[in-house]
């Protein structure tokens, strides 16, 4: 069984893949201070927590990471903790099949071209893909299956985060869908701004991605995904698709492509 493990900036998303069957999926912190053991003790209490897996049924481990330090912690990780099980680590050298038609091909998170190379594979043709984790990210990939560029918003918990510190009389508030556009609390103004005001910022956005991308808008698939898409995507006009775990898919794809 594939193990694949997406490590973003806030969260580390897990998934476990009998062929091309997600069996198994976990979400947890991610914390920059733990080490390669400690990561190999959270990754064993979860297999060993699920009835569906004995300890030894991972024989292969994809890989992408948008935090450094702790690339270097999981690499430490499977060389000590699983040094007989094919690693494949989402970096310069890899073979996606995505050709990145960017002024810096190396400037793109790895995540990114994973999403687009699951994007091309699963809906085959045009799309944009609308990621939303610690920054809300939009992805262009062409007819011919290229990524061709995006965009960087800041994310929804980051926008939150940011409007209760600098706000007198604003507070932290659960995330909900508001009982309506004009709130009669603070509360629910906050909810309002938030979960509409994002859904705004989605369909703006990727209305002027389609624009650039073909003279059909019909052609192209929208694709949400990310831990935060559930609190907007139902509100959003723009997006075709929720698939939550389009990455563990690109990450069993690029496995796949590199272990043949």
């Amino acid at each position: 069984m594939l193990l694949a493990i997406d490590v973003g900036n806030s969260q580390t998303v897990l998934g476990l893949f009998d062929g091309d069957h997600l069996l198994e999926h976990w979400r947890v912190g991610t914390d920059y201070r733990r080490t390669a053991d400690e990561w190999a003790v959270v990754l064993q209490g979860l297999i060993g927590a699920s009835s569906l897996l004995g300890p030894n049924d991972v024989d292969g481990i994809a890989l992408c990471c948008s935090v450094p330090t702790v690339q270097l912690e999981m690499r430490a990780m499977f060389r000590r903790h699983y040094g007989d099980v094919p690693a494949v680590i989402v970096e310069p050298g890899v073979k996606t099949g995505v050709p990145i038609r960017m002024d810096n091909p190396k400037e793109v998170g790895s995540d990114r071209i994973i999403n687009a190379l699951a994007a091309v594979r699963l809906y085959d043709g045009p799309s944009v893909v609308v990621d939303f984790g610690t920054a809300t990210t939009f992805d262009a990939i062409s007819t011919k299956g290229e990524y061709i560029g995006g965009a960087i918003a800041p994310g929804i918990d980051i926008s939150v985060e940011a409007l209760s510190r600098r706000g007198a009389q604003l507070h932290m508030v659960e995330i909900a869908k508001p009982r309506s556009v004009v709130a009669k609390n603070t509360t629910e103004a906050l909810r309002s701004g938030i979960v509409y005001g994002f859904a705004g910022q989605v369909d703006g956005i990727v209305d002027r991605m389609v624009q650039e991308l073909t003279d059909d808008a019909d052609e192209v698939t929208v694709v949400a995904t990310g831990g935060l898409a559930p609190l907007v995507v139902s509100e959003c006009e723009t997006v075709d698709v929720h698939e939550p775990w389009l990455t563990l898919v690109g990450l069993r794809l690029v496995f796949e492509r590199n272990t043949e």
